[in-house]
Formats: C-alpha cells, structure tokens, sequence
C-alpha cells in the first residue's frame, strides 16, 4: 500500500473516537497487551514519562519532550489526536515517524487487525510504542488519550506520573463528579512510582492521596515547590519568573506564549525536579533551551498560536469550559478592539456550559469541523443564539474565518477555538499577512 492507502485503511477500518465518538471506545487493556506481546513488548524496553489530565497534557508532553532533547536526550513523542498528518502523533527528536514506518507497521500489523478488531488508538499507541523501542529512544513522553485507568497506554511502567488537571470534560466516560473523573485519571499511579499533580484541587485532591498512598507512591504538588513572581506577555514569548521554596530564582521563556502556560510550566519543572532526584542530569540551560523552543521543536500547534498580525488571528484548541475559561482570560489581556471568535464544537461537549461562558459582545461565525462528530453549524448557532450570541453559521472554518477577516478591522481579534479538529482544518498559509 502507499501511505494514503494506508491511512485509509486505518480510518476507515478501525473505529476513531475522533470521528464517531463514544462507540469507537473500546476500554480496557485486553487489546494493547495482546498488540504489545506480539511485537515482543515494545514498552518495557525504554525509560518513559505518562501524562494524563483533563487540559495542558499536550502541551506539557511537547515541553517536557522539547526539554529531554535539549538535554542530550534522544525522546521519543507519543500524542493525540493530530491536526494536520497523522504522523505528528509519534515523533523521535521532533521528527515525525516516517512514512515507510508507518506503512510496514500496518501490513504486518494486519493480521492482528482482522483478528483482534482493535481501536484506532489502539494500534497508534502499539505503533508508538515499538517506533521508540526499536530506534532506541533514551526516554519517551507519552500522553494519555482519554481519561487514565483504561487508556491504552496505561500498559507502561513510567519514571513518573504527571497529571495536570482535573476538570469537566467527557463527563459521559469519566464521571459526572470530579472525584469521579480524578478516580479515572488516577489509574495511572503505578506502585512506588512518583505522581507529578500539576494543578491540586480541594475537590478532587484526596483522590490523589488515597490512591498515592494505596500504591506507596510519592505525591508531588507542582504549586509547593515553586511560585510566579513575575509574567511578562512578548511578542513572540512569554516571559515567566520562578522562586524556589528555597528562595533559588529562576527565569523561563516559553515560544507557547498563552498565559495559561503558566501553570503548565510548574507541572514541567516540577517532573523535571522529580527526575533529577533519579539520577537523570538536566541542566538548568539546557531547561531554558527547552522551554524557549518547545513548539518548534516538536511541532506543537493550536495553542495561542497566532498567524496573522493585522488583524490578529489566532488558533487555539480550547474546547471545554476549563479550557474556555483559561482562554477568555487570555483574551482580556490581549490589546484588540473589536473580538471576531470563529467556533465550532463537537457533539459530546457540554455546549451549555461553554457557550454560556462567551462574551456577548463578540461577533461570531459558526462553523463545523469535516468530521461525523461535529456538531452541526445551524445547530451551534441556534444553542447560541438563544442565549444572545449573535452570529452567521458556515458550513466549514475556512469560509467562515474569511468572512471573519473581512468584518475585521486591522486593530481588532479574531480566534478560531471550540474544536482541536477545527482548529486542524485551518489553511494558515491563506490567511498570513499581505506583507
């Protein structure tokens, strides 16, 4: 097969939660430990870190990544879903997997296929998983998919387990409590296996302790171990001041430049902490080095990532109400006059709750992503509407950006958000600056 034989076979195979939803869910580890004893076990050959979370997971996976690497380490990447080619979801140093390694994965991998009838996740999480063992990587990060204790890549054995956050998001799989949802994130502490808490929360922070406790697993809480003094929002950065709680002060620049970053940040260097005390040497300059080209190193994209500067357009994944809520506090500061928010969603989302977090100020476009699982533009619209956002439905986020750029004035803001597929379907080059 050639590669776009081969994607297709993928696609239309097997079952994408991205595309269909809950019915391409097949939870448990049946799958992946038969896939993973196949190919000789692939995840016990490579020292690993597992992060899971309800938001910032991607984006402390490509820091700590871009950070490995600068560090002397070879890193293996494992992420999801991907935005423009699906090989962006497994990268060694930054470099997408390559084609060929795609395609004789899948052809010896068919057998098993027909056999076993797995998940898409199921086999992109195996092809990762010997991807970095068969090159060997020193260490891999790699990413949860959906929630933790029945995620497929909750068959390794990591240095440490990160969790960023818990929040309100798939609450139909996860839980209708955050308790709930923390239990399912959870399952990734292994026994005596540090856990890295990026964001503790009064509601859901005992849940990490019983367990931490039940396992015999440190419990690390990124926020006790330092503290912002300072943020400084550049151009093409973001200037971030720690403090040590031994009062040791520490500067970052980060290339993913959204404020909410922040915190991402102290879940990273909290990690890295937790690694140094194994052993691992990481520099403090080589951090920095990390942390300064993290997006473009491992290709991270749709996160406060601008592409256009007059008007601004920016792209950005936020797509449930605490990622909502940590982009309209980027929006408020952010100079701009008039607020243009191109937004489409998908249909298992708390629409209402997202919805009703939006600025009715705003001019809007609705628009759908080209999946079975978007949520229908007139339909968004219309839920919309009824609570006094006002605004035209397009039938893709390419027309409806456009339409966008034409209302706007060269001072003003335009920002793509509601849907990581959305946000994937954007044509950047179509809409860079005339100069």
């Amino acid at each position: 097969m050639t590669y776009e034989e081969t994607l297709a076979f993928l696609y239309d195979r097997l079952p994408m939660f991205s595309r269909v939803g809950t019915s391409a869910i097949k939870p448990g580890l049946d799958n992946i430990e038969r896939l993973c004893r196949i190919l000789g076990d692939p995840q016990t050959t490579f020292p690993s870190l597992h992060v899971a979370g309800t938001n910032g997971k991607g984006s402390v996976s490509h820091m700590l990544a871009s950070v490995l690497q600068s560090c002397g380490y070879q890193t293996g990447l494992y992420t999801s879903p991907h935005l423009h080619d699906f090989r962006e979801r497994i990268r060694i140093d930054g470099e997408m997997v390559p084609t060929e390694t795609v395609i004789d994965f899948t052809q010896r991998i068919s057998p098993s296929i027909e056999a076993m009838s797995p998940s898409f996740f199921e086999i992109t999480v195996a092809m990762a998983l010997e991807h970095f063992a068969s090159h060997p990587v020193d260490i891999a990060v790699i990413e949860t998919g959906l929630g933790g204790r029945l995620d497929s890549t909750n068959i390794l054995r990591p240095l440490v387990s990160v969790i960023t956050n818990i929040g309100w998001d798939h609450m139909n799989l996860l839980g209708n409590t955050l308790p709930a949802i923390a239990a399912e994130k959870a399952g990734i502490i292994k026994t005596n296996i540090p856990v890295v808490i990026g964001e503790p929360d009064p509601a859901s922070l005992f849940v990490f302790q019983q367990k931490a406790s039940e396992m015999g697993s440190p419990l690390v809480l990124a926020p006790t171990l330092r503290r912002v003094t300072a943020i400084e929002q550049g151009l093409c950065s973001l200037h971030i001041s720690t403090e040590t709680t031994l009062g040791v002060q520490e500067s970052w620049e980060l290339d993913l430049r959204g404020r909410y970053q922040t915190q991402n940040l102290l879940t990273v260097l909290a990690t890295l902490d937790t690694l140094r005390q194994q052993g691992w040497s990481l520099p403090y300059e080589s951090i920095q080095q990390g942390l300064r080209h993290a997006a473009r190193r491992t290709g991270l994209l749709g996160r406060w990532q601008q592409i256009r500067r007059k008007p601004r357009i920016v792209l950005d994944v936020a797509h449930n109400q605490p990622g909502m809520r940590e982009l309209l506090k980027q929006l408020s500061e952010t100079p701009h006059d008039g607020l243009h928010l191109v937004m489409g969603m998908v249909r298992d989302k708390d629409l209402g709750s997202v919805l009703q977090l939006m600025p009715a100020a705003a001019s809007y476009y609705f628009t759908e992503a080209g999946i079975q699982r978007a949520l229908p533009a007139t339909e968004l619209q219309a839920r919309a509407d009824a609570l006094g956002l006002r605004g035209q439905a397009y039938s893709n986020v390419q027309e409806a950006l456009s339409a966008a750029l034409r209302s706007a004035g060269a001072s003003d803001l335009i920002v793509v958000c509601g849907s990581i597929f959305l946000v994937g379907e954007v044509d950047a080059s179509a809409f860079s600056d005339a100069d």
